[in-house]
Parts: structure tokens; C-alpha cells; sequence
């Protein structure tokens, strides 16, 4: 509780000085307080203890939109919080830290579960984020390769990710290969190759003699969950598993091929390093460009990651569930089968890959582009103009407040809160 013995300050939703409006915040700061920094919502570090949010008593409103939120280069770089995304996504929440404005991580990125994930970023930013806000892209195929024989590729662990979304039957590209004598002739030269992390004790694959297993049995699918770590190890092995119809080894030649499928198709992201970094879609013209070259058919793939319009569809289902969370309806029994959320905001940083998806994806998706990641330019994007573009993720949101006249919740960013 903050103690009333200086001068009574007013803010509006946004945190700035101004008439009182009737959605106004009274409340005031002590002399140590009013010398830590500038009052408004995001305010210097100060060293008194503080409460972490401040907020209005007023009766919250009911949301009629919802926000999906790149990752990499708008609310991280690294494991580094940028744009002021610590007190961007604080404003989603009351001060009791519950959920008030539904919102989702649509990213493509990946390599651990998603559970994981939600922890990870609850940590990095102090607030209750949740599994059920994460992106699963392949959750959708669950159902046609539950039971089938499939091979997870990428950083982390990629098999373990497949089990968590409930494929039964997985192994790692590592793993699988390890099953294979010399199929990989350059093994021997790759100083990383006798640490390579194995996550065949993270998934639940069940057979006591895994050789005598993966030699007999075809590989039914092949999900790239991560950016690959062996470029030449990798198309190597997947090239066997594609030409043969899944049997590496084998007289078998030119099968059909086994489905191939890729998380997303992003050609470069933005990580720590200054400029943009290669990601999984050059790993596919790498692959593509080598199976099309040794064979007369071309190579058969399906990238389930933005821009495609089901990653957008899967989204907008689950910014729906959440909104029914928030204002404590079953879905069933609100909104009457009528979407309530008039504008779904799609925040990110890459044109090619987040506002062309938001494009496409239509009514009821509003993009905006921040230039704090693959996108620096001081106009809009040519190719994929964004409906609107901003410097950060933190003006992104203050946007979105303002053009929603969205007026049910102010919260500061106080003390420890790195933007």
C-alpha cells in the first residue's frame, strides 16, 4: 500500500498526466518515489519496495480483442526481453495477476515442450503465462501419426516435443541414425558428434532392442521441429529415409516418399547477432536443393508454421478459449456462437512471415510490424504492408489500448523490470 502523504497524482490508462477522466487512477508518491523517475507507466528503478502492478478499482470491461505475439525480435532477443515487452505484456493482467486481456505466443520457433516454455517465459517475465498459450502446429496431425513410426530433427529435444503433443511412436534424428553403422561417413571428423544429446530417455518409445527395430521398420513421417545443429547429418540421413519410402539401407529405391513436414519455413529470424540469422527455411532449400538434384522427382514437403493460414486458424481458437476464461463463461453458454473478438493483433517483426500471414489470414486479424527485429525500416514494408508500424512491442500495445479505447486496466512497471 502506498502511503498518501504527498500531493495526489492522476493518470490516465497509459500513464500520463492529465485531466481526470472517469477511468482515472488517484493515487499518490512519496518524495523517494517521485525522485526514482518520471511518473507514468513505465517508470525508472527504484530501490523502495513496491507493489509490481498498480491498478484501477473500477470494474473491468470485457475485451473484444485479442493479441498474438511473435517472440523473437519483439519480445526477446536471446533470452534478453527487449522493446519494453516486460510491461507490455504486464498490462494484460490485473494486479492479482490474472489474465484480462486473452493473448498468445504465435512463434515459430521451438525445440522444447510447450510446458517448458510456459515456464521459461513466466520466469523471464514474472507473470502467469500458460501452456495453453503456446503455438503446437503439429498438434493437428496428432491424430493421423499417433501410433505411426515417425522421426523428430532439430536443436533440443525434438522427440520429446512430438511425445508431449501426443505422438506415441517418435525418435530423435540422433537416436535413429545411431541405429545405422556409418551412415553418416563424416561422423568421425565431427568433434561435437560424441556428445550429441540424445532425448531417447525423454520420449516413450518402447523397444528393448531399438537396432533390430529401426532397421526393420519404415519410417511412416519426418517432422522438422527445430532449426537443424548438422546440416550434412541430417540431409544425409533424411535424404536415405525419403528415397528409399523410409528404409534406409534397403534395395528399395525411389519409394514413395514419406510425408515431410515442417514446423515453418523461415528463411532468416533475428537472434543476438546484429543481422539475421539463417533459419529453418534455408535448412529446407538445403535440403530440397540436394534430393532434387540426386532424383527426377522433386522433393514433397508441407510447412505448418506461419504464414500458413491454419497456424493463424489454431491461434484464433485458442485466443477464443482464452477469452472465455477471462470473463468466466463456458463457451457454450457466451457469446452465442458469435465470435466476440471483433480484432485479433498479430505483433511482429518479419513481413515475409508474420504480417503476410496476418494478410492472408483476413478479417478478423489487424498486423503490426515493430522494427526491433527483422524489419528495421524507417516506412512500411513494400511487399507486405503492415496495417500499422511501430517502434516496440511496448508502443505496439499502447496502440492497440488506445484504438480499442480499452480503459479497464493501468498497470506499472516498477522496480526489477528490465525493458
Amino acid at each position: 500500500m502506498l502511503r498518501l502523504n504527498t500531493r495526489s497524482i492522476i493518470l490516465n490508462h497509459c500513464g500520463c498526466s492529465s485531466d481526470v477522466p472517469p477511468f482515472a487512477l488517484r493515487f499518490s508518491f512519496s518524495p523517494e518515489l517521485r525522485q526514482g523517475g518520471k511518473v507514468c507507466h513505465n517508470l525508472g528503478t527504484f530501490s523502495n519496495p513496491i507493489p509490481n502492478c498498480i491498478t484501477s478499482s473500477a470494474p473491468l470491461a470485457r475485451p473484444s480483442f485479442g493479441i498474438a505475439f511473435d517472440i523473437d525480435g519483439v519480445l526477446v532477443r536471446g533470452n534478453t526481453p527487449i522493446g519494453g515487452s516486460p510491461n507490455a505484456l504486464m498490462r494484460l493482467y490485473d494486479d492479482y495477476g490474472s489474465l484480462k486481456v486473452p493473448y498468445v505466443f504465435l512463434t515459430n520457433g521451438g525445440g522444447i515442450p510447450e510446458s517448458r516454455r510456459a515456464l521459461e517465459m513466466s520466469k523471464l517475465f514474472g507473470l502467469n503465462i500458460t501452456e495453453s498459450q503456446g503455438h503446437s502446429p503439429f498438434k493437428q496431425l496428432v491424430k493421423r501419426f499417433q501410433n505411426k513410426f515417425v522421426v523428430a530433427v532439430g536443436k533440443g529435444e525434438p522427440a520429446a516435443v512430438m511425445t508431449a503433443y501426443g505422438f506415441r511412436n517418435v525418435l530423435g534424428i540422433n537416436d535413429y541414425a545411431s541405429c545405422f553403422d556409418d551412415i553418416d561417413p563424416l561422423s568421425p571428423y565431427k568433434r561435437w558428434s560424441l556428445n550429441k544429446i540424445s532425448d531417447f530417455e525423454n520420449c516413450k518409445f518402447e523397444v528393448q532392442n531399438l537396432r533390430d527395430y529401426v532397421n526393420s521398420q519404415r519410417v511412416e513421417a519426418v517432422f522438422v521441429v527445430s532449426d537443424s545443429v548438422d546440416w550434412s547429418g541430417d540431409i544425409q540421413v533424411l535424404c536415405d529415409i525419403l528415397r528409399t519410402g523410409g528404409l534406409p539401407g534397403t534395395d528399395v529405391k525411389y519409394g514413395q516418399q514419406p510425408p515431410l513436414y515442417f514446423a515453418h519455413d523461415d528463411l532468416a529470424y533475428q537472434a543476438r547477432f546484429p543481422t539475421e540469422r539463417f533459419g529453418m527455411g534455408a535448412f529446407r532449400i538445403a535440403l530440397e536443393s540436394v534430393f532434387n538434384s540426386m532424383h527426377s522427382y522433386p522433393l514433397l514437403y508441407t510447412a505448418v508454421g506461419k504464414p500458413n493460414s491454419s497456424a493463424f486458424k489454431n491461434a484464433e481458437a485458442i485466443l477464443m478459449q482464452l477469452y472465455h476464461q477471462c470473463v468466466g463463461k463456458p463457451i457454450d453458454i457466451c457469446g452465442n456462437g458469435v465470435n466476440p473478438l471483433k480484432t485479433i493483433y498479430m505483433i511482429g517483426d518479419n513481413p515475409s512471415v508474420d504480417i503476410k500471414g496476418a494478410l492472408q489470414a483476413g478479417k478478423p486479424w489487424f498486423s503490426i510490424l515493430t522494427r526491433t527485429g527483422v524489419f528495421k525500416g524507417k516506412e512500411n514494408d513494400g511487399k507486405f504492408p503492415a496495417d500499422m508500424v511501430v517502434d516496440t512491442v511496448e508502443d505496439a500495445v499502447e496502440y492497440i489500448f488506445t484504438r480499442e479505447g480499452w480503459k479497464g486496466l493501468f498497470c506499472m512497471k516498477l522496480s526489477g523490470q528490465k525493458t
